[in-house]
């Protein structure tokens, strides 16, 4: 321990944290009073505003239902044979027949 006594806090010092919590304060008035979100929420919009393009954000079903219907095509993506490119040779191919292939390249590399 040091032997020099400990000096209360300074005037100053008071002040500036009376001070903040008054600017704080304050903030909190303001936002309480002046702050009023949009009814609506830019995705919640009504269908007839949207674009052919955005009819799926209009409603949370509309939204449940491509989400649906996308997780439906990557499934037969990911599970069936395609030419992604076939002048460049890129297929696609089901995943497990991906990584048997990819296992075979590799050990027999050793």
């Amino acid at each position: 321990m040091s032997d020099h006594p400990v000096s209360p806090a300074r005037p100053v010092s008071l002040f500036t944290i009376v001070l903040l919590l008054g600017v704080f304060a304050a903030f909190l008035v303001v936002v309480k009073y002046l702050y009023h979100p949009a009814p609506l929420a830019a995705f919640n919009a009504a269908p007839d505003n949207l674009s052919k393009d955005w009819e799926w954000r209009a409603t949370a079903v509309a939204r449940r239902k491509a989400l649906a219907d996308l997780r439906e095509k990557e499934a037969q993506q990911a599970a069936s044979y395609a030419w992604i490119d076939q002048k460049a040779g890129v297929v696609q191919l089901p995943i497990e027949r991906a990584m048997e292939l990819t296992a075979r390249q590799y050990s027999a590399k050793k």
